[in-house]
């Protein structure tokens, strides 16, 4: 099996990558402990660039250029965002079909646990370091249910930043979508460019707002729009588009 690229030669790493081995990152940790051998020779130059007629091997195992997948997953809460789980908890792999999972797919960046809403699923590695490891900007949106009722200084402090582990957040979009008198609480759209560690809720606990429920509605322009809950569907061609030219 001889890994097939374009014409033109390309970096390492990134037909690592692409050919879903792991992250960009991750592939060229690989290179760099001298797992990674082309045609016989262990290489740990990250610079190195090979072309369609090269034998690429990693681990012992040769590459081979499979078809690239992209799906959006509208994820529930109660799976963790992740392949497997050393404590055999539930994954977002265990809601995909056993074709699906056939082919090494993985998740673009994380949600939470107790999160839900828009997941992205690929084997493409470099769009995954694109979106998640690159200095771009990835607009991220949520709908954000919170104990109370927000006031507009609180609101202001969001939009600016907020100081959350010692650094302070970018400036985010707000909007109040729904105040529930009668039960003391916020429905909130919040978008944010970033994606620390629990980061909306981090804000929201930062202003004095408690989180009840937390969704996302957006990554970078694409929605879970006509899917349940835990259905997930491939993305249309002018979608993965959008997501290469953010």
């Amino acid at each position: 099996m001889v890994i097939v690229v374009d014409d033109n030669r390309e970096r390492l790493q990134k037909v690592m990558a692409s050919c879903g081995v792991a992250s960009r990152r991750k592939c060229e940790e690989y290179i760099s402990a001298g797992k990674v051998t082309v045609n016989g020779v262990v290489v740990t130059e990250l610079g190195t660039k090979v072309g369609k007629k090269d034998k690429i091997v990693v681990d012992g195992e040769e590459l081979e250029r499979q078809q690239l997948v992209y799906y959006v997953l509208n994820k529930p809460t109660g799976y963790l965002t992740t392949v497997s789980d050393s404590f055999g908890r539930r994954t977002v792999m265990d809601l995909l079909d056993s074709e699906t999972k056939k082919i090494r797919i993985f998740p673009i960046g994380r949600l939470d646990y107790d999160t839900s809403g828009v997941l992205l699923l690929t084997n493409d590695g470099e769009l995954s370091y694109r979106l998640t490891r690159s200095a771009k900007e990835i607009e991220k949106v949520y709908q954000v249910r919170i104990e109370g009722i927000i006031d507009q200084t609180a609101v202001n402090r969001l939009m600016k930043g907020i100081m959350i582990d010692g650094k302070m957040t970018k400036r985010a979009k707000v909007e109040i979508l729904e105040i529930d008198q009668a039960h003391q609480s916020t429905l909130v759209s919040l978008s944010i460019t970033e994606g620390r560690n629990r980061q909306v809720r981090k804000m929201c606990e930062a202003i004095g707002y408690k989180v009840k429920k937390l969704k996302r509605t957006s990554f970078g322009g694409i929605t879970a729009e006509g899917l349940k809950v835990g259905e997930y569907r491939a993305l249309k061609p002018h979608e993965i588009k959008v997501l290469y030219s953010l």
